[in-house]
């Protein structure tokens, strides 16, 4: 039997293991049976926490299509919020390792409780042959792609995670569902990448909707909120620390001004704890 947490943090849910003394085979099968449409517990995917000889912890994240992630900021604070009220640590501060490099998280504690995480994302990455895109240019910031009948100007940045931020004036009256696959599987982009739209409402107010590579619209991503923030700090249109309101809710995102690191802050919920029968770990690893 293997204990499992759901997880909540701005609309993606997650199911938490700890893998720190056990072993699963087949991890990319576990993550497909666990997802909404087997299981009907883990919406946006499978969080597995682990031993890293570099950090605390090591995160790995798989999608519900079984296809390994690299990284993601409201799954990763919901890592920090399981280890310290589990009883697996007792530091506030955390250095969390994932696919997208290592990141520091600190927590504020509120009657033995994590109240709020505030994640340091480090510092964004403009270089096209990480987001990656296939041009040839140093960098993609606000550059002009026509997709069907609408023009786009798209800027590019990475975590870890390629995200895609382009701006619009009404992001209500936007088709999601038809420009969000053609931005992502663009023939300039090699790889595909995550699509963040973004409405600039005053300049310490933005507003997003995501549309997540493989996916479809998510209601909630914390990266895509940094990559919002930082394309329209870059584009003179916003300040050094804004609210960003996505359909999960609102995040604060900041930028240091004298690191130039992007930070996320925000909370985290437990859903619930359940299992995974003994059988159903021996059909995921057939």
């Amino acid at each position: 039997m293997i204990n499992f947490t759901k997880m909540q943090a701005y609309g993606n849910d997650y199911i938490y293991i700890n893998m720190i003394d056990r072993e699963i085979l087949n991890l990319s099968s576990l993550a497909q049976k666990i997802t909404n449409r087997h299981l009907g517990v883990g919406g946006d995917g499978l969080v597995l926490i682990d031993k890293s000889l570099n950090a605390d912890f090591k995160m790995r994240i798989f999608n519900p299509d079984g296809t390994e992630a690299e990284m993601c900021g409201n799954a990763i604070r919901s890592v920090a919020k399981y280890v310290y009220e589990k009883g697996l640590t007792t530091k506030r501060v955390l250095k969390i390792e994932t696919l997208g490099g290592i990141k520091e998280l600190k927590l504020i504690i509120k009657n033995d409780k994590v109240d709020v995480i505030e994640t340091n994302l480090g510092l964004p990455e403009f270089r096209t042959n990480l987001i990656p895109v296939k041009i040839d240019k140093e960098n993609f910031i606000n550059e002009k792609v026509k997709v069907l009948d609408k023009d786009f100007w798209l800027s590019s940045l990475s975590w870890g995670n390629p995200h895609t931020v382009t701006i619009v004036e009404d992001l209500n009256n936007l088709d999601i569902e038809k420009y969000g696959p053609l931005i992502e599987n663009n023939q300039i982009f090699p790889k595909r990448t995550n699509v963040t739209f973004l409405e600039i409402k005053k300049r310490n107010y933005l507003k997003i909707r995501e549309w997540e590579r493989g996916t479809g619209e998510t209601i909630g991503c914390a990266t895509g909120c940094a990559a919002a923030f930082v394309i329209a700090h870059l584009l003179g249109l916003v300040d050094y620390e804004v609210v960003v309101e996505q359909i999960g809710g609102t995040l604060e995102v900041k930028l240091d001004k004298e690191t130039g690191e992007v930070k996320v802050i925000g909370t985290t919920n437990f859903v619930f704890d359940g299992s995974l029968s003994n059988s159903f770990i021996e059909e995921v690893n057939k």
